[in-house]
């Protein structure tokens, strides 16, 4: 079985100026995946296409594979990366040497965006998901912790959706803050972003900032496009109860999972 790491939306996300590209820096999960395997028989999976399979692969310039079978412990349109997680999955199956960045190419012109998955610590970029372009290295986080959700309904990306906040005035300040492993100012301005593209694209009743007041956490993170909701707290520091509390605001599939540092 190949594996796919998925992330829980993004710390960032928004246009780079009014007229900018839509960028990001995404958020990674370990819990969420995508998994490929051989099979006798292709079994139905609803997670990948075959006229976008077809097209990776001749993009690639790889054979096919043969039968295969791909599942998912996310759901779809939930900001977990599904769609780009399984592209990849595809290519490694069918024997990809390609780096990063050419598979991340191939990807947007077979979907017309993608998230980072492929490259090894995504979330150190700035990262243009509509053009496959990493527009700024960025440090490495601090450790974190993550408690999060799915809520309300699930929404899948259209690569030609642009109605995103502008939050070029968020960038320097993140890299400011990475670089001094500053969690309290990174948390603050996940929650920034998040306010700024809720008043554009909803949900109307997210419960999110008042459980991140409430549990006291230092910041909350939301998918921009999907349902995935987090609260960050430093690495120990989340209530015990803050799982349940999740649940009985609505959240579905509860997780906690650490990122930053050596995670």
């Amino acid at each position: 079985m190949i594996r796919v790491q998925g992330h829980f939306g993004e710390f960032l996300q928004g246009r780079l100026g009014p007229d900018g590209p839509v960028v990001l820096v995404t958020l990674p999960c370990p819990l969420l995946t995508v998994g490929i395997r051989r099979t006798d028989a292709t079994e139905p999976h609803g997670l990948l296409s075959q006229a976008r399979g077809r097209a990776l692969l001749k993009t690639l310039g790889l054979a096919d594979p043969g039968p295969f079978t791909l599942s998912a412990n996310m759901p779809r349109g939930g900001g977990g990366g599904v769609s780009t997680a399984a592209l990849v999955a595809l290519a490694r199956l069918a024997g990809s040497r390609h780096g990063a960045m050419e598979l991340a190419s191939a990807c947007v012109g077979v979907e017309g965006a993608s998230d980072p998955l492929m490259f090894d610590r995504p979330e150190q970029m700035l990262w243009a998901s509509r053009r496959g372009e990493v527009m700024r290295d960025l440090p490495a986080l601090p450790a974190m912790e993550v408690v999060g959700g799915f809520f309300g309904p699930n929404r899948r990306t259209n690569a030609a959706d642009e109605n995103f906040a502008d939050i070029a005035d968020l960038i320097d300040p993140w890299e400011a803050a990475a670089r001094t492993g500053d969690l309290p100012a990174l948390a603050a301005l996940t929650s920034e972003s998040a306010r700024r593209n809720r008043a554009l694209r909803g949900p109307a009743e997210d419960p999110t900032p008042g459980l991140c007041h409430a549990l006291g956490a230092l910041g909350h993170t939301a998918a921009h496009t999907g349902s995935a909701r987090g609260l960050i707290f430093a690495p120990g520091q989340a209530p015990k109860d803050a799982t349940a509390r999740l649940h009985a605001a609505g959240f579905r599939r509860v997780v906690t999972f650490r990122t930053g540092g050596d995670a």
